[in-house]
C-alpha cells in the first residue's frame, strides 16, 4: 500500500464533545434509576406505612395542624423577618457609613451572629436576657421572643445582602440625585434603596424560606399548647400516639409553604437575569 492510498483512507475519529456529554448523562440517569429501583425493592414498605402513614392519626391532626400550628409558624416567621429586615437595613447602612465606629460595630455584629448557631441565639433570648434584666419582659411574650431571636439571626445575613444590593446600584444614580439637590440621606432613601431592593428581592425571599424552617427552634423557649408551631405540634402528637405520622404531616405542611416560595424565588431570579440581558 502506497503512501497515497494511506492518505486517502478515512481517519478514525472518537466521540464528539456533545456525544460524550450525552453518554455521561445517560450513565448518570442509569445509575440513579438503578439506585431508586434497589431502594424500592429492598425497603419494607409495610413497616414504613405503619409508622408514618396512618390515615386515622393524620385525620386527628386536622384542623389544628393548620389553624394552630401552621398559623403560629407563619406568624413567627413573618415577625422575625420584619425585625431582621429593619435591623439588617440599619446594619447595612452602618457598614457603608463613613464613620469608623459605625462600620466596626456593624462588622462585629455581623461576624458574631453569622458564626453562632441559631439554637444558641434562641437560648440566649430565652435565658440570658431575663437574667441580665430581671423583672423585665420582652413585649409580646413568646411571639416577641421568637421575633427577636429570629430577627437577630437573620439580620446579620440580610445586612450583607442589603449592602451588596446598595453597592450594585450604579454610582451615577447617587451623583444624579445629588445634582438635583437631594441630600445624601434623602438620595439613599428615595433613589438608591428602592433600586437595591429590586435587586435583592430574590435572596430576601430565600431568607424568608430559611426563617420559616428555623422557626422550629421555638420549642427551646418553652411554649404553651396554644403557642406550638409545626415541629412542636408534630412531636407532641407523635409522643402521644407512639407513631411518626404526625411528624410526616408536619413536614408536608412545611413543604406546603416552602415549595411555592422557592418557585417564586426562581421566577424572580430568572426575571432579574432577563432584565440584565
Amino acid at each position: 500500500m502506497t503512501d497515497t492510498d494511506t492518505a486517502l483512507q478515512p481517519k478514525k475519529r472518537g466521540l464528539t464533545r456533545r456525544q460524550k456529554r450525552a453518554l455521561s448523562r445517560g450513565v448518570q440517569y442509569a445509575v440513579f434509576a438503578a439506585a431508586v429501583i434497589a431502594f424500592a425493592a429492598t425497603a419494607d414498605w409495610g413497616r414504613l406505612q405503619n409508622q408514618f402513614a396512618q390515615a386515622d392519626i393524620a385525620k386527628q391532626m386536622f384542623p389544628d395542624v393548620i389553624t394552630l400550628a401552621l398559623k403560629n409558624t407563619v406568624l413567627y416567621t413573618l415577625s422575625g423577618f420584619v425585625v431582621g429586615l429593619v435591623l439588617g437595613m440599619l446594619l447595612a447602612l452602618m457598614r457603608l457609613s463613613s464613620v469608623g465606629p459605625y462600620r466596626w460595630l456593624a462588622s462585629v455584629y455581623i461576624e458574631i451572629f453569622r458564626g453562632l448557631p441559631a439554637l444558641l441565639i434562641f437560648i440566649f433570648v430565652g435565658v440570658a436576657v431575663p437574667l441580665a434584666f430581671p423583672g423585665t419582659e420582652i413585649p409580646g411574650g413568646t411571639y416577641g421572643k421568637v421575633a427577636l431571636a429570629l430577627g437577630l439571626v437573620s439580620a446579620a445575613y440580610m445586612a450583607e445582602t442589603i449592602r451588596a444590593g446598595i453597592q450594585a446600584v450604579p454610582k451615577g444614580q447617587m451623583e444624579a440625585a445629588r445634582s438635583l439637590g437631594f441630600s445624601p440621606a434623602k438620595a439613599m432613601v428615595s433613589i438608591i434603596v428602592p433600586q437595591a431592593f429590586r435587586i435583592i428581592l430574590p435572596p430576601l425571599t430565600n431568607e424568608l424560606v430559611l426563617l420559616f424552617k428555623d422557626s422550629s427552634l421555638v420549642l427551646f423557649l418553652g411554649v404553651t399548647l396554644e403557642e406550638r408551631e409545626l415541629s412542636k405540634f408534630g412531636r407532641d402528637l407523635a409522643s402521644t400516639t407512639a407513631n411518626s405520622t404526625p411528624i410526616l404531616v408536619a413536614g408536608l405542611c412545611y413543604l406546603l409553604v416552602t415549595i411555592p416560595l422557592s418557585f417564586v424565588v426562581r421566577r424572580m431570579e430568572s426575571k432579574a437575569q432577563e432584565a440584565i440581558r
